[in-house]
């Protein structure tokens, strides 16, 4: 119980960003609060905070431990909703969000065939390329692709995601393949309009430096469906991510170069506010969740909304 408390603690510290407003929330002195974290450096011997008069800033092992802490809290909320639920059915309103291309593909499919396995959870889907602040417009879960710096949300990491160069072989034997991301000068790349958000480029590693590079190309939009459609059209080189163009590398229409220069992958999570009492549907959603994105053929097989 004490450990539990500890890493209670410095989740809520963490994410306040100071001792007070952790004591404020659980209830105690920030005293308490001090000696739980005091307790928990010396047990792991490692400093996971750098307390100043004015706020708390998380150490680098701090900040890697706090993801961990997360997950693990938000598993065990889960568990004992589960177990305290017994054979009571889910029921009441899901209300999820998730970025509008990938919750096309990847999340709007799965909310039939979850209804039929819940049918009296009513549900909410809105798809947004926005961050949306999930406890201020009373959001249950959102899906998110990419870096996830917010200590302030419970994350679980769902799958990876990578970004890739892909071609047509139509193109390639048209106009030859790249062999280093600095030859990319020579093709046509599909590239997202500069008034969209992709503002560093593509991503590329080489000696184990990532360093990134900003194409050009005759064509380039705004939209990355659009994109994705050119590429498909034999319109020249795509920078995807492995969630849009799987299906098509498994079949054969798309082909992936410079592979060996390709950036670590970032992640796809489910995230949802702090809470100790996660709802049911909210767990049971989660567990749908990871168990479509984790099978071995999912990315790999186009839904069938989309055949």
């Amino acid at each position: 119980m004490d450990r539990l408390k500890q890493l209670e603690s410095f989740v809520s510290a963490a994410a306040r960003g100071s001792l007070s407003a952790a004591a404020r929330a659980e209830g105690v002195a920030p005293a308490v609060i001090g000696r739980r974290l005091d307790a928990l450096e010396e047990r792991l011997g490692v400093k996971l905070l750098v307390r100043t008069t004015r706020r708390l800033n998380l150490t680098h092992e701090g900040s890697a431990f706090l993801e961990d802490c997360q997950r693990l809290l938000a598993d065990i909320a889960s568990a004992e909703a589960s177990v305290s639920a017994g054979g009571v059915k889910a029921s009441g309103h899901l209300r999820i969000t998730a970025p509008a291309g990938f919750g096309r593909r990847h999340v709007a499919p799965l909310v039939p065939p979850f209804r039929q396995a819940h049918p009296e959870v009513t549900l909410s889907l809105n798809l947004s390329d926005r961050v949306v602040d999930l406890a201020g417009e009373g959001y249950d879960c959102a899906v998110r692709v990419g870096d996830f710096p917010d200590s302030s949300l419970v994350s679980v990491r769902l799958a990876d995601n990578r970004r890739l160069c892909v071609a047509t072989p139509e193109y390639l034997r048209r106009c030859g393949t790249p062999r280093h991301p600095g030859e990319l000068a020579r093709f046509d790349c599909l590239t997202l309009s500069t008034d969209a958000s992709q503002s560093r480029g593509w991503a590329f590693q080489e000696a184990g430096e990532v360093s990134y590079l900003k194409p050009g190309g005759p064509l380039d939009c705004s939209d990355g469906q659009v994109l994705h459609d050119w590429c498909l059209q034999g319109q020249g080189v795509a920078w995807r991510s492995t969630w849009e163009v799987e299906a098509e590398i498994a079949s054969g229409q798309l082909v992936e170069v410079l592979a060996e220069y390709a950036a670590p992958p970032n992640g796809i999570y489910a995230v949802f506010p702090q809470r100790k009492h996660l709802p049911l549907r909210v767990r049971l959603w989660l567990d749908f969740l990871k168990h479509h994105y984790g099978r071995p053929d999912y990315w790999t097989v186009r839904p069938a909304t989309e055949a």
